[in-house]
């Protein structure tokens, strides 16, 4: 499938990806958006290359995806906020898991390592 030259683009830089958001013209000179992803990878040489993903959006399914995408994106926001919480985005970020019997938090390598061990009386259940 050949495609046309775009019509309206935007790109949006982030870190290694890029987003390309682009209108382009069907046969019949009707309208439609590509979404393409490109990530750049870096071989053990030091040479790169780009990786590209894309995805098409007809304007008969523009109103549902909309929704959706407004659905999933408010529903990530109201349970994680905008704070990026990553690994690979905080070199310092230490992964917590909660215990509600007492409220305190106790890191990962604290539940790896032996002296955090625990005596359980399995009399009292």
């Amino acid at each position: 499938m050949m495609e046309k030259e775009e019509i309206f683009s935007k790109v949006l830089r982030a870190g290694r990806r890029t987003y390309f958001f682009d209108v382009r013209a069907t046969k019949a000179d009707d309208y439609y958006l590509t979404i393409t992803e490109s990530k750049k990878f870096t071989n053990d040489d030091g040479s790169y290359h780009y990786k590209k993903h894309k995805i098409y959006i007809y304007k008969e399914d523009f109103s549902e995806f909309r929704e959706i995408l407004a659905e999933m994106t408010d529903y990530i926001i109201s349970e994680k906020g905008n704070e990026v919480i990553s690994e690979r985005h905080q070199k310092d970020f230490k992964k917590e898991q909660d215990f509600s019997d007492n409220g305190e938090s106790v890191t990962e390598e604290a539940l790896k390592s032996t002296d955090s061990f625990t005596d359980i009386d399995f009399d009292d259940i």
